[in-house]
Formats: C-alpha cells, sequence, structure tokens
C-alpha cells in the first residue's frame, strides 16, 4: 500500500524586496518544484538535501500544515490540508528545532496530555508510555520538567511522544541535529528495533550521513525544489563515493604514520593527532582504524563523513552535465 504520494507537488513563496527608497520588488519563488514521488507502507527513507532545498516545506504539505500552490498529495490515503485532524490519528512527527512537549510540565505530564489529544484509552495509553519509556531509557527524568531536560533527553522525549499513539507513518525533521554521538546511536538503535517490530514507516530529513546508513533503505535527494535522486542507499554510495576523513587522537605524540589506501592530511600536536582522508573505493573506516591502532594507543577516533551539500552539488552536477 501506498503511504505517500505526490504528483508535480509545487509550492510557491512571494519574496519581497526594497529596489528604491520608495519601491519594492516582488519575486514568486519556488520552495517546492515539481516534485513526484511515492513511498510504500515500511519503506524507510531519507529526504536529503542542502538547507533551503525544500525539505521542510515538503514536509510541512504532506502534513497539512502549508496548503500545495499546485499538485497533488496524499499522506496514509488522506488529502493532509483537508483530512488533517484524521491524518494526525496515523501519523507522528518530530521537528529537532520545535517541541510537542509542554516545557514547564513533567515529561510524564506531557505524555499523558498527549495521550488524551489522540483519544487513547487510559490503560492502552499508559502501557505504551511504559513501554516507550523502557525503551528510550526515559525512566529517570520523567519527573523533571521538559525546559531543563538535555537535549538528548528531550529528543528522546520527543520521539516517544510521536509515537505514543503508535502511528503507520513516522516523520523526523532533523531529529539528531545537536545530540552527542553517545545520544545519537541510541536514538538511531531505537528506531531501527521500533521498525522490525512495528513496520513503521519512516521519513528523514537530516545533514548527518550516519543517519541516513543507519536507519534509510532508500534515498530522495532534492536540490532547488526539485528531485534529484530517488533511490537505493547502496546506489547513492556508487554514484557518490566521495572522500571520508579518519581524525586519529593517540594517547601519546607519535611520528608521522603512513596508512595503505589513504592521505595523510593532518599532523598536529606533535602526532598526538593525525588525520586520514580516504577513498571509500581504496579502503574502509575499520581498516584504517586497524591499522592506526598498530602505532599507539588510540584514545579517541573522528570519522568526517562528506556533507550532505557536497553529495547534492555532485549529484546535482552530474545531472547538469548529462
Amino acid at each position: 500500500m501506498t503511504i505517500i504520494e505526490t504528483e508535480d507537488l509545487r509550492r510557491e513563496f512571494i519574496v519581497r524586496a526594497k529596489a528604491g527608497r520608495f519601491t519594492r520588488t516582488k519575486k514568486v519563488v519556488a520552495a517546492v518544484d515539481g516534485i513526484s514521488c511515492s513511498i510504500a507502507e515500511g519503506e524507510s527513507v531519507g529526504y536529503i538535501g542542502a538547507n533551503g532545498a525544500g525539505k521542510s516545506t515538503t514536509i510541512k504539505m504532506l502534513t497539512g500544515i502549508l496548503v500545495p500552490t499546485s499538485g497533488r498529495v496524499t499522506t496514509c490515503g488522506l488529502p493532509p490540508v483537508e483530512r488533517r485532524k484524521d491524518l494526525a490519528r496515523q501519523i507522528g512527527v518530530v521537528f529537532g528545532q520545535r517541541t510537542q512537549l509542554w516545557w514547564d510540565l513533567p515529561l510524564r505530564e506531557s505524555f499523558t496530555i498527549l495521550g488524551a489529544i489522540h483519544r487513547i484509552g487510559a490503560r492502552a495509553a499508559a502501557d505504551r508510555i511504559d513501554q516507550l519509556v523502557a525503551e528510550l531509557e526515559l525512566a529517570e527524568f520523567l519527573d523533571t520538567p521538559v525546559r531543563q531536560l538535555s537535549l538528548g533527553q528531550r529528543m528522546r522525549g520527543e520521539v516517544a511522544a510521536a509515537l505514543a499513539h503508535r502511528p503507520r507513518l513516522l516523520i523526523l525533521d532533523e531529529p539528531t541535529i545537536g545530540l552527542d554521538m553517545i545520544s545519537k546511536e541510541r536514538l538511531r538503535q531505537f528506531l531501527v528495533a521500533e521498525r522490525a517490530e512495528r513496520g513503521t514507516t519512516l521519513l528523514l530529513t537530516t545533514h548527518d550521513m550516519g543517519d541516513i546508513e543507519r536507519l534509510c533503505e532508500r534515498v530522495l535527494v532534492v536540490d532547488q525544489g526539485q528531485l534529484v535522486h530517488d533511490g537505493a542507499l547502496g546506489e547513492l554510495r556508487r554514484t557518490v563515493a566521495l572522500d571520508r576523513t579518519m581524525v586519529v587522537d593517540y594517547a601519546e605524540p607519535q611520528p608521522p604514520h603512513e596508512i595503505p589506501g589513504t592521505e595523510r592530511v593532518g599532523y598536529e600536536i606533535d602526532g598526538l593527532r593525525q588525520s586520514y582522508r580516504f577513498h571509500p573505493t581504496q579502503t574502509t573506516a575499520a581498516k584504517v582504524v586497524t591499522e592506526a591502532s598498530r602505532f599507539g594507543e588510540v584514545r579517541d577516533l573522528t570519522l568526517q563523513e562528506p556533507a550532505i551539500e557536497d553529495i547534492v552539488r555532485t549529484l546535482y552536477g552530474a545531472r547538469g552535465s548529462a
């Protein structure tokens, strides 16, 4: 069954600018420019692009927040704007920069209120929240006001709130923005387990390629409001195999080292930190780590993935030259 379908979806905005002392110009800008796609129930799809590419505008149209200028869209078989209340019972949404939790109330009270809003029976709501609290490790701060939670704690609470009513579709807009590595991985592991257990459809926008690689099987890439790539994650890797950089922090200063399949691009603090650039077709991050560990005790590692903007630029350039 198709859970999201768009056909020539378009959303325009009017941008006004000062042209002179007493005059202003008006220009129509298409934030989303003719996107057509289909997402089946149970799929896990990454929706990526540079800032301003049209990702959040698309999501707002999918959820009924914005009215399309033209084209057609259905979400869970419903027209989002006309059936917004019915749609809200079937979808969960997390905006990384917004909150659906009550800022001054304990996290527990927000869950209770959301259960009532979705008209979930008291027993069913309690059972579901208990399950989410256990899986997302929320118990120790359930009675803490939301405003006092760390970003990682709040984002786990946001995901629990979005899933409390067991939606068919979960839309995550930058859910790991600002999170540390441990918080990111904890959230990713939960989402993988949730999809495996319930078959929830996932639509994810992010600037973190780690999120895409861990959570998504298919990737849609949008640039300047247009869809420039739609395919499996493996296909994206083959299409855009950009360099990665591994930054290695040693416990003790080390002389410069060469690692097969890499180029050393950094040597700092008398060798306490060394950086190696590599292409995924030449070697892997695991091999780089193994080789680096041979020279001395490794205190910390950082893998710098290619930026989403670089991937989009490469894809768009290939499309333009085709």
